[in-house]
């Protein structure tokens, strides 16, 4: 199985950074960045416009590149390397009902940057990165759930 490539937001507005539960069901509580897998022939941009809009019903304007990570899964033989990109709002409300089109994600919501201790979260690197403008490389780890 070939190395997945995916994009991720990094979305901040009104101070507080925008995450998804990719669990249905409640199977973990383990959030992440807005995102998934790139498909041919368009850009990771693209991709990831297509996916925020996707799974949270918000327009995104992306930026540039700031964080990238990689985590495998050697008994599945699955190795997916993410970049992660700075992304300003430009349209849409986050909405409970909101359909992801491939039931994947079930819940969105914007968090503080003191709520992130409080919760599972990956990459660790994230806040530090969201929040404090630079960029960074998470060494690859085993998959969680």
């Amino acid at each position: 199985m070939p190395i997945r490539i995916a994009a991720r937001a990094v979305l901040i507005h009104k101070a507080r950074l925008l995450l998804v539960n990719a669990y249905p069901g409640g199977v973990s509580d383990l959030w992440c960045a807005p995102g998934g897998g790139a498909e041919m022939h368009a850009s990771l941009p693209q991709n990831l416009a297509r996916e925020v809009y996707e799974e949270t019903g918000l327009g995104v304007e992306v930026g540039a590149p700031c964080l990238v990570n990689e985590f495998h899964c050697e008994a599945r033989g699955f190795h997916q390397i993410e970049i992660f990109f700075r992304c300003h709002l430009v349209s849409g409300q986050l909405r409970d009902d909101w359909p992801d089109p491939e039931g994947i994600v079930t819940q969105r919501r914007w968090f503080a940057q003191a709520e992130l201790a409080g919760i599972r979260l990956k990459p660790g690197s994230l806040p530090d990165i969201a929040f404090s403008g630079g960029i960074g490389y998470d060494a690859l780890e085993q998959i969680i759930g």
